[in-house]
């Protein structure tokens, strides 16, 4: 982990940001700036618009106030059609795996390879037993989905995810409701796209083995912005009540009642 990429000038910017649903403010005045090759973690309690605020990088949500900005590039007022070029440099890989079933691993990670990369078939399909060979399921690579543990399943999604070389990848959960050995391999995976990769990553998570264990820094969102923001040594030393009430599990002081 390198503390330094946080200095080297900021990838991806959130200014002021605000969202709300039906009336309801879920983002009020959020305000972070992700370095390039950054490991960015945003933790909070369940409900505060921690994955609300990633899916605005990809367009599937719309800010109600404040900008957001990708590589020198304001990209929250685009269309749909200008988003386009905007997903090839930022790849999501969702809570849910998301694999097609009716289609074997390679196949799944060859699809993007071709609807991006252009790609024919033959072509794309060995370029996916690559990229599986990358997670370590080369020997899974004609299994179909449903024939794998959860593990094996995310794992194949951050290969198809990776397939086309994003230059940002966005994890949300991607630890959830994985056993520790299953986690511990999905961390590494995400670590060496940092290091290996020069990719920008930002995480979602719940998992503090992860978020102690690989982050370069950590926003922590409370009540609609950044409450917290620094290195994982930083955030275990701060004097924040609230901080602390989320990282240590106290059950003392007040926490926020969760929205969306």
């Amino acid at each position: 982990m390198k503390d330094a990429k946080a200095s080297a000038g900021p990838v991806i910017e959130f200014r002021s940001v605000a969202k709300a649903f039906g009336g309801k403010p879920v983002l009020k005045d959020l305000s972070l700036a992700v370095g390039r090759g950054e490991v960015m973690f945003i933790i909070g309690t369940s409900g505060v618009g921690k994955s609300v605020t990633i899916k605005h990088l990809i367009g599937l949500l719309r800010v109600d106030a404040g900008e957001i900005w990708f590589d020198g590039q304001r990209i929250d007022q685009l269309d749909e059609r200008g988003f386009y070029p905007v997903r090839r440099r930022v790849g999501m890989v969702f809570q849910n795996a998301t694999l097609f079933d009716s289609m074997t691993l390679t196949e799944n990670v060859a699809l993007p390879l071709r609807k991006l990369g252009g790609l024919r078939m033959k072509a794309a399909l060995e370029q996916a037993r690559v990229r599986l060979g990358e997670v370590h399921l080369t020997e899974f690579a004609d299994r179909y989905p449903a024939e794998l543990s959860d593990g094996m399943r995310k794992r194949a999604a951050i290969a198809r995810t990776l397939a086309t070389d994003p230059e940002v990848v966005l994890f949300d959960e991607p630890t959830t409701g994985l056993d520790p050995v299953s986690a511990r391999r999905i961390d590494r995976l995400i670590r060496e796209l940092a290091d290996h990769r020069g990719a920008t990553a930002i995480v979602v998570s719940h998992d503090l083995t992860s978020i102690f264990t690989i982050a370069d820094r950590i926003a922590f969102v409370y009540q609609g912005g950044i409450r917290a923001l620094g290195t994982p040594a930083e955030l275990q030393a701060s004097p924040d009540e609230v901080v602390q009430q989320f990282i240590r599990g106290k059950s003392s002081g007040p926490m926020e009642t969760p929205g969306f």
